[in-house]
């Protein structure tokens, strides 16, 4: 039995786009990620037009007032609009917008966030990071071509968080270590990696695991297609298609991911990580990062908690009062 598994960006999963989903969207992604060991996730809504955003957090404000049975769903990660066109990887480039104060401010009122990614080198981005810290939101440096000097700025204006490092980053260079070097040097920054083995090579992830220790948070980064077989996928001119283990647009761009939780523990190990290690990626930074309470093992706690067979394949997932199993 391990403490359950926290994912910090979970865009969608079996058929469901998180940022339109209703009550009953969430219910269905909320029992999907618990039959597969999360027991907490951060609904991932990536850039979209600012209207749309809000829906999508007032949307997320009522299913957090009467959460559905199965993984706790929490406030949600906001990447973008606030990125760099250079660095957006997938995200559309009409979608994204320079640095706005009343913008952030009118998402935040909308409904729950707790963390949000930006690109630091943008003008303004600065003073968004030091109004997130402020509300008790996660800033998180991503699809950035920042400098490092760059970096070391939003960290000293209250950043604690890298998504997805190695993707849609600034790439290092010995006399230009940017938002990677960074991340892997900076004690005060978690670094999330999409532990897919696809968004990354095994040998990066060790290297990330390495210098990163006690701080990796591994992410899925799923997007709707998850949990779902490639015929399953809609068929479209701008559909991502199945390509070497991960959706891929027709540019090439690999737009998200199709990992489950317990596929990142998995895969952690299989490049060497021990299992205390490897735990602790998938969910005890995660639970540090944002604050959360950790797993306790004591009459009166609330159960989070994965049991593993021998090839680490969750049996049951306790949750609060509840017990999931996989279908």
């Amino acid at each position: 039995a391990v403490p359950g598994l926290v994912d910090l960006q979970v865009n969608g999963v079996a058929g469901i786009d998180l940022r339109a989903a209703g009550r009953e969207g969430y219910a269905n992604g909320a029992e999907v990620l618990a039959r597969h060991g999360a027991t907490a996730v951060q609904p991932t809504f990536y850039s979209q037009p600012l209207a749309a955003h809000r829906a999508s957090l007032e949307l997320l404000g009522d299913v957090l007032a009467d959460p559905p049975p199965g993984c706790r769903m929490l406030p949600a990660h906001l990447e973008g609009p606030f990125l760099s066109p250079v660095r957006r990887g997938a995200h559309r480039v009409e979608d994204l917008l320079a640095p706005d104060l009343e913008a952030l401010e009118g998402l935040l009122r909308a409904g729950p966030v707790g963390c949000m990614t930006l690109a630091p080198e943008l003008d303004g981005a600065l003073d968004l990071i030091a109004h997130l810290v402020g509300a008790g939101v996660v800033a998180s440096v991503g699809h950035t071509d920042a400098t490092a000097e760059q970096v070391h700025a939003a960290v000293a204006a209250g950043a604690r968080h890298v998504t997805h490092c190695w993707n849609a980053q600034r790439p290092p260079l010995a006399r230009d270590a940017g938002p990677i070097g960074v991340a892997l040097s900076e004690p005060l920054l978690t670094v999330g990696l999409i532990a897919d083995l696809v968004h990354v090579s095994p040998e990066v992830v060790r290297m990330t695991a390495a210098a990163a220790a006690g701080r990796l948070a591994a992410t899925t980064d799923s997007v709707q297609y998850a949990a779902l077989e490639p015929s399953e996928w809609p068929d479209g001119p701008d559909e991502p298609r199945w390509v070497d283990g991960a959706p891929q647009l027709a540019d090439g761009t690999i737009a998200g991911g199709v990992a489950l939780p317990d596929d990142c523990l998995r895969n952690l190990v299989s490049v060497g990580l021990g299992l205390p290690e490897a735990v602790d990626a998938c969910g005890g930074a995660q639970r540090r990062v944002l604050g959360l309470s950790p797993v306790r093992v004591s009459p009166g706690e609330r159960a989070e908690l994965v049991v593993l067979d021998e090839g680490l394949r969750p049996v049951r997932t306790l949750i609060g009062a509840a017990v999931f199993e996989p279908a």
